[in-house]
């Protein structure tokens, strides 16, 4: 059942976003071990331009709930809240992967060194969401004006540097895109309020962006591998951020059309609850994906993708389940409240529900 005090919509655009993530993971994840390219690999080619940058976008929406919120209050919701996941889960993926899988004890301790200053494998987009969360706070305080900022962002996403940090780089690369989620929400929800009561003008914009993202990103001078792609003409550093922009706002719409749909309900619910796929779907994928290669039963790039992804999708679903059912284990996808720094303030906030932002982000 839908939460009321939720945004269907975000939700179902959350849900789609995931899905294409965890989509590009498998794709490329098999591509390496096959040598291969699947249809999958060609979907998730479609989505280059604005696979992360819609998540970012949307994580931005509501932000200007909580920016002008007491410091302290404000890092454990934007900061803390983020930082615990993402310790939880690098602690055990490492553990799992370099102390147990490879026994490799040195190695375990030199990567949980490392992870606390460079993003651990998946983990870095909840990384980067606490870095994002204090930037844009000490911009607000500073009171740097939007005409500045999004330039100023918008030429470091192009110029795309590769320096030694990773932090940097995904800094780089992201920051826009936050940003605008944050300063655009006002437009953003308007937007889909206004699409979703013209579903008809909702279809035909879809499929127009479709077809032009499309033939952009196969355009002339694409090569598709088994664990990456280039693009064709979008490229272009203005025109993949042009692009980037209008997929992050057009799958907005296209969750504002499929909230509408009752059947819809289920990719609804898996946004709501995105971190729980987020966080945990690299370990299935490594393990069905071994395990259906040394069998020889599914040696297909394109199934086996396909059947790694629905894998990757499904058992962090069942996995929360069962958490729920027996009553322990809470602690892997919801913050305990021992990790606030606001004390109860903190609780109610992080549990404070989605609700559209009624004002401008000044």
């Amino acid at each position: 059942m839908s939460n009321p005090n939720r945004m269907p919509w975000v939700d179902t655009a959350k849900g789609l976003s995931i899905i294409l993530v965890v989509m590009m993971y498998s794709a490329y994840n098999t591509g390496e071990y096959t040598g291969g390219v699947g249809f999958l690999h060609y979907v998730i080619g479609f989505a280059t331009p604005f696979r992360m940058p819609e998540f970012f976008l949307i994580s931005g929406l509501f932000l200007s709930q909580v920016i002008d919120r007491p410091w302290r209050r404000y890092v454990d919701r934007r900061v803390v809240h983020y930082l615990y996941f993402y310790v939880l889960w690098a602690i055990i993926s490492i553990g799992l992967k370099i102390g147990i899988f490879s026994r490799d004890p040195a190695g375990m301790l030199h990567d949980l060194a490392m992870a606390v200053v460079q993003p651990y494998g998946v983990l870095w987009f909840i990384y980067m969401l606490a870095v994002f969360g204090v930037v844009i706070r000490v911009l607000r305080d500073l009171r740097v004006p939007h005409w500045i900022v999004i330039p100023l962002a918008a030429a470091l996403q192009m110029w795309a540097p590769k320096p030694d940090s990773y932090a940097l780089e995904q800094f780089a690369a992201y920051f826009v895109f936050f940003y605008l989620g944050f300063v655009l929400a006002p437009l953003i929800f308007r937007l889909v309020e206004w699409t979703q009561a013209r579903p008809a003008i909702a279809v035909a914009g879809l499929l127009a962006w479709a077809l032009v993202d499309g033939l952009l990103v196969y355009s002339p001078g694409y090569a598709m591998q088994p664990v990456g792609m280039q693009m064709g003409l979008a490229a272009w550093p203005p025109l993949h951020l042009a692009l980037a922009v209008a997929g992050a706002v057009a799958l907005c719409a296209a969750g504002g059309f499929l909230s509408k749909f009752a059947s819809m309900e289920w990719l609804r619910w898996l946004g709501e609850h995105s971190l729980v796929v987020y966080v945990a779907f690299t370990i299935p994928m490594s393990l069905f994906r071994g395990a259906a290669l040394a069998s020889g039963l599914l040696t297909d790039t394109g199934m086996l993708s396909l059947a790694v992804l629905l894998v990757s999708v499904i058992s962090p679903v069942v996995l929360y389940f069962i958490i729920k059912r027996i009553g322990f284990g809470a602690f892997l996808f919801e913050r305990p409240a021992w990790a606030h720094v606001d004390g109860p303030n903190a609780a109610k906030a992080s549990n404070k529900p989605m609700t559209r932002p009624v004002r401008e982000a000044a």
